[in-house]
């Protein structure tokens, strides 16, 4: 049996469970009428007995010499009329008078009397000379003195033989309890049979030992979500990536706060809470299986390479201008004009240090001041500028460098694509760290600038502003905005845990 399909052992088994079921209920159907015939045999043999007890014509035959000569008769019209196998009246010491059989006459009664001798009639099943039957005895009575019993009875077979004819009704309606049982039974295991794909037990707890495995090994995020928004599975990994709580199975995504991530059937990044997700969705005949991958670090990665990748071109075009500058030195060299030569070259020496110690002077965490050096040079060639405020002062706090490159690094390359001229001012002190980038563009800056995918280029993969937004919230600070037709001016205040040095 172990080698059957579930559901063949399913079908086995309730076929086994309904044959039992209509068996036993047969059975208990056969016993019941067994006893009520019995008591209805048990009734009209009481009935009988007490009847002819009572009769007149049985006390007028007892006065009599030969009480037989007469009760006799009347005993087998009787018996004949009542249905009944047997009337017997008999002394009160069970001699008979009567009996079916005249051989029998004048012989002891076989059975008790007891009952019958104390007044009351009473009902008992006994083998007489004709066989086992159910007989009821009744007492003949004058003046309070018993003078005589009556015993009338129906044998066993004729019960049984009215058994017999109920038999084949019982059979039917069994074998027809049999095969609506069996038909249902084997309707349901179809359907179990489709459901399981035919599998045994043991190839379904593989199955769910695997599943169960991998569910909770693989460290992206699984959902199923159904055609109607509800989250119908998902793993540790989901659950960890999302923020959900333990219930989240069953529950509609909108009341999850999560519609707009599930929503698409592409994959797409988000941010949720202080994660860089990627999310793929794709449609299935369950619904939709999402799968979530982490991308924060990925992101932190590839804006840390941007990062370098500016510097790069920083260098590139500080290479690029220094080789124009040289020649230029080189040429008023070779023209005979020394003096214009060593003024030009002395100009422009002047010009980088005075940026470079101005920056450096201004703020002293290294990383952040390498990135403002890299962005004026950016905005150098791209035709803008960018100005570190006069009033600038930054000490190194130990506030996480990456965190002030995200932050400051977002906000200058929003500007500089904006605008032509951006104005930076950070200032440290007792109250924590500001960041202050203004610009000269068109100063929209809507609400959802901070959430994900909002970008004024127009390709809806914007995610500058919201990286700002969770570096900001990372680090307890907050974020304003303010914005004019003179441009937008973004100030972050960033608290500070270690004393100003």
């Amino acid at each position: 049996m172990s080698r059957l399909s579930l559901a063949g052992q399913m079908l086995v088994l309730q076929l086994l469970v309904v044959a039992v079921t209509v068996a036993g209920g047969t059975a208990l159907v056969v016993a019941l009428a067994h006893r009520q015939v019995s008591t209805q045999a048990g009734a009209t043999a009481s009935a009988v007995a007490s009847t002819v007890a009572a009769s007149p014509e049985v006390l007028t035959a007892l006065g009599e010499p030969s009480p037989s000569t007469r009760l006799q008769p009347f005993a087998e019209r009787v018996r004949a009329r009542t249905g009944v196998d047997f009337v017997t009246i008999m002394k009160p010491d069970g001699t008979r008078y009567t009996h079916p059989n005249v051989a029998e006459i004048g012989k002891r009664f076989l059975g008790h009397t007891e009952e019958a001798l104390r007044g009351r009639t009473f009902v008992e099943t006994y083998t007489g000379t004709l066989g086992p039957s159910v007989r009821a005895v009744a007492p003949v009575t004058v003046d309070g003195s018993v003078r005589a019993l009556v015993s009338a009875g129906i044998i066993m077979d004729r019960i049984d033989a009215s058994l017999r004819l109920l038999l084949p009704w019982t059979g039917g309606v069994a074998a027809l309890a049999l095969a609506l049982g069996a038909a249902g039974t084997w309707l349901v295991t179809r359907r179990l049979r489709r459901q399981t794909h035919g599998l045994g037990p043991v190839e379904l707890g593989r199955i769910h030992d695997h599943h169960d495995a991998v569910l909770h090994a693989v460290r992206e995020g699984l959902l199923l979500v159904s055609g109607d928004g509800r989250i119908t599975l998902c793993n540790d990994a989901a659950r960890q990536l999302l923020g959900l709580p333990a219930d989240a199975e069953g529950r509609h995504v909108a009341e999850l706060g999560l519609a707009e991530v599930l929503g698409d059937h592409e994959e797409r990044v988000h941010l949720v809470g202080d994660r860089v997700l990627a999310v793929n969705s794709a449609a299935s005949r369950l619904g939709a299986v999402v799968t979530v991958r982490d991308h924060t670090e990925l992101q932190a990665l590839a804006g840390q390479l941007d990062v370098e990748r500016g510097f790069a071109d920083s260098l590139r075009s500080a290479a690029h201008e220094a080789a124009n500058r040289l020649h230029t030195v080189i040429t008023l060299v070779e023209l005979g004009r020394t003096e214009q030569a060593v003024a030009f070259g002395t100009a422009e020496l002047r010009a980088a240090q005075e940026l470079t110690d101005r920056v450096v002077g201004a703020v002293r965490e290294p990383v952040l001041a390498a990135l403002l050096l890299g962005k004026s040079a950016e905005a150098a060639e791209r035709g803008g500028e960018l100005v570190i405020s006069e009033d600038s002062e930054l000490d190194d706090l130990g506030l996480d460098p990456r965190e002030l490159v995200t932050i400051a690094g977002n906000l200058i390359d929003n500007a500089i694509d904006a605008a032509a001229r951006v104005e930076v001012h950070l200032r440290s002190g007792p109250g924590g760290v500001v960041i202050r980038v203004a610009d000269d563009g068109p100063g929209l800056v809507p609400p959802e600038a901070f959430g994900k995918g909002w970008t004024t280029k127009g390709d809806g993969r914007g995610l500058g502003l919201a990286l700002v937004g969770q570096a900001v919230r990372r680090l307890g600070g907050a974020i304003e905005v303010e914005a004019s037709p003179a441009g937008s001016v973004f100030t972050v205040r960033l608290p500070v845990t270690e004393p100003v040095r």
